[in-house]
């Protein structure tokens, strides 16, 4: 399958919800940053960076998923996260930022695209769900993406989307910006032809 044409793949990756969890309440001491380009979201989205530009310790620098940026350090946040350093140790590819993002009940991501975030531009965008709700309705180019706990995907956030939740739970994904290596589009292609097969 052409890069071109894929917009979502389910990975060949699963990682432990439960694990997942137990780090994610290891951080409840961590004020969340909130997201800031304020006018793409009504209500609270917000950020706690896992790895961010190197050398960054302003908190809006340490979230900011900067693409002209060459290099990328696990952040002290990531430190008491075992099973995050597992997962993310799991990826045989250059990571660049990874962030947990937070989507509080009630609040929306407006529809939006984000530049040079595909497997063609040479950025893939990853996400894995640690919370998540039945009401969450991720939307790319006018179509649902439902992701379940655990699960890894690739999104090509380039096109259009936009997230509302509609639930009563927070919604927190570990978002990971990843170089696009022979690994990884392998992994991508491998998945997305999955999908297209199931289809």
């Amino acid at each position: 399958m052409d890069a071109d044409t894929i917009d979502r793949a389910k990975l060949a990756l699963q990682f432990n919800p439960d694990l997942l969890q137990k780090d994610l309440r290891s951080l409840e001491h961590v004020d969340w940053i909130d997201h800031f380009v304020a006018q793409n979201y009504d209500g609270s989205w917000s950020v706690i960076p896992l790895r961010g530009p190197t050398g960054a310790t302003h908190p809006v620098m340490m979230i900011y998923s900067d693409p002209g940026c060459s290099e990328f350090s696990d952040t002290p946040y990531l430190e008491a996260c075992p099973c995050f350093q597992e997962l993310l140790a799991s990826f045989r590819c250059p990571l660049n930022a990874v962030r947990l993002m937070k989507l509080t009940p009630g609040s929306v991501i407006k529809e939006h695209t984000d530049y040079d975030l595909s497997l063609e531009d040479g950025t893939a965008r990853l996400h894995v769900p640690i919370t998540t709700n039945p009401q969450v309705e991720f939307i790319l180019n006018d179509r649902r993406v439902i992701m379940d706990t655990g699960e890894c995907w690739y999104l090509r956030l380039s096109d259009p989307h936009s997230v509302a939740n509609h639930g009563d739970e927070d919604r927190v994904h570990i978002v990971i910006d990843a170089s696009v290596n022979e690994w990884l589009r392998e992994l991508i292609e491998s998945a997305a032809g999955n999908m297209s097969d199931i289809a």
